[in-house]
């Protein structure tokens, strides 16, 4: 199971959100390319990247620093925030981003994700399923549908996706805990692998994570608890290995 930082980019800065509220946000760094520097420094296998101000205007917007990213480190990583075309994908792939993260997308255009998978593989596409009391949100978050993530999940897993995100809006940002069973269920239920994120403050909730890897679990994405040092990508890492965490020593 993986341990995943996030690198949340607004207006070219690193930041968190508070339950993906663009008003309530803390900056964590100018430069996002040096987060993404550190965190593989930390031993990350994979980054997972996200243009808030593309997740609100539906494009991506925040390019050059995701390139900027890509100059500098030699793990993979997966973007996600306003990929809702065809084009907007293939560019960031052909850039040389591991996989693109469908979000809004997948709702509204479930075609679109199956032509991507058919021309750049399974393993290049994964959709983001954010849910806000078990309801599907999209545009950044400020939409809710009637759909249930699990119900999304079964539509797209026809088209030949392999693996979801699962984030519980409720707990993002807030370091109050994993939403475990509803992640659990979503696993269980869909037959996908699923990465869990959000609410994780603890290398407890980490332990409780990694006991779901029997269910489909297999990786976790671990945004403010690293940026506010409650957890070190180190220990996340070797717990998520299923190894001993080392005694905590701070955040970045």
């Amino acid at each position: 199971m993986k341990a995943i930082p996030a690198i949340d980019i607004m207006d070219g800065q690193c930041v968190r959100l508070i339950r993906g509220d663009f008003d309530r946000r803390s900056t964590y760094g100018t430069d996002p390319s040096a987060v993404a520097s550190t965190w593989q420094s930390m031993g990350a296998e994979l980054i997972h990247v996200v243009d808030l101000d593309g997740a609100r205007a539906g494009q991506p917007v925040n390019v050059q620093a995701i390139s900027g990213i890509l100059d500098t480190v030699s793990v993979p990583i997966e973007v996600g925030g306003g990929i809702r075309s065809f084009e907007t994908a293939a560019r960031l792939l052909t850039m040389g981003v591991h996989r693109v993260v469908l979000g809004t997308a997948a709702v509204t255009e479930p075609g679109l994700v199956k032509r991507l998978i058919d021309s750049f593989s399974s393993d290049r596409v994964v959709v983001g399923i954010d849910a806000r009391g078990g309801q599907v949100a999209t545009s950044g978050w400020t939409d809710t549908h009637s759909v249930k993530a699990t119900e999304l999940a079964k539509e797209i897993k026809s088209v030949g996706v392999l693996e979801v995100i699962y984030t519980d809006i409720d707990r993002d940002g807030m370091m109050s805990g994993p939403n475990i069973e509803s992640t659990r269920q979503l696993a269980v239920e869909s037959g996908l692998r699923v990465i869990a994120s959000g609410g994780v403050s603890t290398l407890d909730d980490l332990v409780r994570l990694k006991n779901l890897e029997q269910d489909g679990v297999t990786g976790v994405i671990i945004g403010k608890a690293l940026y506010e040092g409650a957890v070190r990508l180190e220990d996340a890492i070797r717990i998520l290995a299923g190894d001993s965490p080392a005694r905590q020593r701070g955040g970045m």
